[in-house]
């Protein structure tokens, strides 16, 4: 098993470099001047010069990616127009509209962004394997089509119309909950909760159509198997069989897919943030794109893709303890 870790953590590292390599060319090397977005539209040549000499974009561009994956490693040293700022590390640069350093501004949105998938998660496994083993057992029957339905209604409903589905009903009409303003979990834990629940339930309501298709197949899959069949043979009660044996091997994919699911969430939630008005980094995306702030715009990318690397990592190892087989090959 150790063996098994220190190769995916070794496959990651090699990814997370070339993630920064292919981020780095696209916003820094690709045609356009980091200088004059720096600089902003109203600086006069001289000035643009002089930004792009503190940005340091004279040097070769090998030198530029240096500097680059050094901030994030060990920080960097910027000057500014009152003397040197220092960024620590991981240091993605200063932001182009306020010079402040982006790592402030990730971490300054990533409580938000990482109560919506926690939560998210959370419902998506209870409703979805819920459903996907219901589904499974009941086989053949008016339960089983029941739930066939609300799956695919599930999953050709985006986000945006669920989302605002929950809003009028239960905000509008029924008037059950207050429209929901993000409150830090360390400030008010209740007020959190409560306004966090129609985030969650939109998110998650869309992510557990698949989970239940994923759990219905594995289990039906996992049922049909030969060493099922023989415990079923020598007599051993179906609930003892479903629980001990099929169930173990059934939820394996699941735990899985929803460690990688998890992490990809801190780049997929953005619709769910702007609709709910939720400061998370999705939401900072958004923003940084259309004020084409370059550093913030990078440093989103790689967190939201390093946080996929691991999150795999994580899918991987849980897949092998489940199965122990995989860890073997």
């Amino acid at each position: 098993m150790t063996g098994y870790f220190l190769r995916r953590a070794l496959g990651a590292v090699v990814v997370v470099l070339v993630l920064s390599a292919v981020v780095y060319a696209t916003f820094y090397i690709a045609p356009g001047d980091p200088a004059r977005l720096a600089c902003g539209p109203r600086c006069n040549p001289e000035q643009i010069r002089q930004v792009r000499e503190q940005l340091q974009l004279n040097d070769p561009v090998y030198v530029q990616y240096w500097h680059f994956l050094q901030g994030i490693v060990a920080g960097h040293d910027y000057s500014t127009g009152t003397g040197v700022l220092h960024c620590d590390a991981p240091c993605f640069g200063l932001s182009y509209q306020n010079n402040q350093q982006v790592t402030d501004l990730i971490i300054q949105r990533l409580p938000a962004t990482a109560s919506l998938a926690t939560g998210a998660m959370a419902v998506w496994l209870l409703l979805g394997t819920g459903t996907g083993l219901l589904s499974a057992l009941r086989r053949g029957g008016a339960t089983e089509r029941v739930l066939t339905w609300l799956t695919l209604a599930g999953t050709a409903t985006p986000v945006f119309i669920s989302g605002l589905g929950l809003l009028m009903l239960f905000c509008a009409y029924l008037e059950w909950l207050p429209f929901p303003s993000y409150v830090p979990l360390t400030d008010d834990p209740e007020q959190w909760a409560w306004n966090m629940l129609l985030p969650w339930a939109a998110l998650g309501l869309l992510e557990s159509a698949k989970y239940a298709r994923l759990t219905r197949s594995s289990m039906l899959e996992t049922l049909a198997e030969d060493h099922i069949r023989t415990f079923r043979a020598y007599g051993i009660a179906e609930r003892s069989l479903i629980g001990r044996h099929a169930l173990r091997g059934a939820l394996a994919p699941v735990i899985a897919l929803s460690a990688a699911d998890f992490g990809s969430m801190f780049g997929n939630a953005m619709l769910t943030e702007m609709m709910f008005g939720l400061p998370g980094i999705g939401q900072l995306l958004v923003t940084s794109t259309q004020t084409i702030d370059l550093p913030v715009v990078v440093a989103v990318v790689m967190v939201t893709g390093t946080a996929v690397v691991i999150a795999n990592i994580a899918a991987d190892v849980l897949y092998a303890v489940a199965d122990r087989r995989v860890a073997l090959r």
